[in-house]
């Protein structure tokens, strides 16, 4: 049996050279991304259009590389939750997203090219009015900023090297946000490219090995409870259900909006998000079946970095230094984008008119998103499906159904009815999260509370609505 280890500084020459060579590649792949900047326009005529969405010309590699590197910056909370719960990661972080992402191609993708839109809020903005783009900006400012993954690449460093996991948030945090600001939406794309490749290679190594070293099923079987293998890990189903509404988030995720608003066409948005949801599921096996050998092999472990001590010991030499760098690549691809969009959202949705500068304030707004994430990490305890469940109940709660109906029912919803409905769902929320015993909360999730006070307000009023019209019609 292997043991946690305390760090990892026995790393060989090997690992550590392609580590580095990783990060060189990061950091060329950022620097072209600034050399492609430089020369799409003259500085002087730089388009915030060029800088936030490479000017709409996101091909379908890149689009697909890049939309898949930026979902996955939460491996250690994969790890934490699949340590407790087995294959409830799999049905919680997997397959209720699947079917988001189908509706996301067939039902969505062609609705967001009817607008020629920016960012989400400006979407919002053009669907409902300008009130409901600055709700829906700081709804989406607390639901993207990059706390978990902030998290993560300092709970890394500190596993690495040995530091706090503090400093490891804050000097990661400052390389991630310099990179980052330097080239733009280009520079997050193709160092999104690279870290694509390192970090699909990195957990299929693991569960290759995984298997081929300690067998199949039947060991896992033999060494974990017999709750891992049930679809909701020993939770209710009521909680289980409350991933599956929050994966719908992903209808109006930003990240994703990000990545179509950029893409050449509709067609290009279409083919990579099916061609994206199958190496989605690849992925998911191998990080669910690799976290629970970890389960198998270090159940003292703290759940959390389970997955990372067990992988570093059970590859060998340079393999080794590959999953390392795998793991890094997994958090910075998703910090970076969510610390793009993050910084976007306060410079050009909420403070666009303090600024003449919109692409200076965007690189200012990133160290400043950096900072907030820091800070707020601290306040869930490191708590990564806390992190997940708080922010993402929030922002699916209250966004969801609105946006939704505004899609389904065009111009049926009004700017005053958009923001009613968000905000009472986010006090409704709130009250019930405060005010309720633990008991209650583990059966009704606040989410239920909000999701269920955005669909009655809006029912209601559109149902008054239409008397009133009716009314109108008849007397005419």
């Amino acid at each position: 049996m292997l043991n946690e280890l305390k760090t990892v500084s026995y790393l060989h020459i090997a690992d550590w050279i392609v580590l580095l060579l990783v990060l060189v590649a990061t950091a060329c792949a950022a620097a072209y991304g600034h050399f492609r900047l430089k020369i799409s326009q003259p500085k002087d005529k730089l388009s915030a259009l060029d800088y936030l969405l490479m000017g709409r010309q996101l091909t379908l590699p890149l689009f697909v590389a890049t939309l898949v590197a930026t979902w996955y910056g939460g491996i250690f909370g994969i790890s934490e939750i699949t340590f407790n719960y087995g294959i409830y990661n799999f049905v919680t972080q997997g397959l209720f997203w699947y079917v988001a992402y189908l509706i996301f191609a067939f039902f969505i993708a062609d609705k967001i090219a009817r607008y020629n839109s920016m960012t989400l809020p400006d979407l919002t903005g053009q669907m409902f009015g300008p009130k409901s783009a600055k709700i829906s900006a700081i709804f989406t400012f607390f639901y993207i900023t990059p706390v978990a993954y902030v998290l993560s690449l300092g709970m890394f460093l500190h596993m690495v090297f040995g530091i706090s996991v503090l400093t490891g948030m804050i000097l990661g945090t400052l390389f991630t946000c310099l990179y980052t600001a330097w080239g733009g939406f280009r520079s997050v794309v193709f160092s999104d490219l690279v870290q694509f490749f390192v970090m699909c290679s990195a957990v299929l190594l693991v569960a290759v090995f995984s298997v081929s070293v300690f067998g199949g099923i039947d060991f896992l079987k033999a060494n974990l409870p017999a709750s891992h293998f049930t679809l909701t890990g020993g939770n209710s189903w009521m909680s289980t259900f409350v991933w599956g509404f929050i994966a719908l988030a992903t209808l109006i995720d930003p990240s994703f909006y990000q990545r179509c608003f950029a893409a050449k066409s509709p067609l290009v948005v279409k083919r990579g998000v099916l061609i994206s949801t199958g190496i989605w599921f690849v992925f998911d096996l191998c990080t669910t079946l690799g976290a629970l050998y970890a389960r198998a092999v270090l159940p003292q472990a703290q759940p959390g970095q389970a997955y990372f001590f067990y992988a570093i010991q059970l590859l060998p030499s340079g393999l080794r230094g590959l999953f390392v760098a795998g793991i890094l690549s997994i958090i910075l691809s998703t910090l970076n984008s969510f610390l793009f969009i993050a910084s976007n959202t306060l410079s050009f949705d909420l403070l666009r008119k303090h600024f003449q500068n919109v692409i200076l304030s965007n690189r200012i707004m990133i160290f400043a998103v950096g900072t907030i994430s820091i800070m707020l990490a601290q306040l869930f305890h490191g708590s990564f499906k806390e992190i997940w469940l708080v922010l993402g109940s929030y922002f699916s709660a209250c966004l969801l159904i609105p946006i939704l109906m505004g899609y389904i029912y065009p111009g049926r919803i009004s700017d005053k009815l958009f923001v009613c409905s968000s905000l009472i769902s986010a006090v409704g929320m709130t009250v019930w999260y405060l005010a309720v015993p633990d008991e209650w909360l583990d059966k009704i999730a606040p989410f239920y509370i909000g999701v269920s006070i955005s669909l009655i307000i809006i029912l209601l009023y559109r149902s008054r609505h239409g008397r009133i019209e009716s009314r109108i019609i008849d007397r005419q």
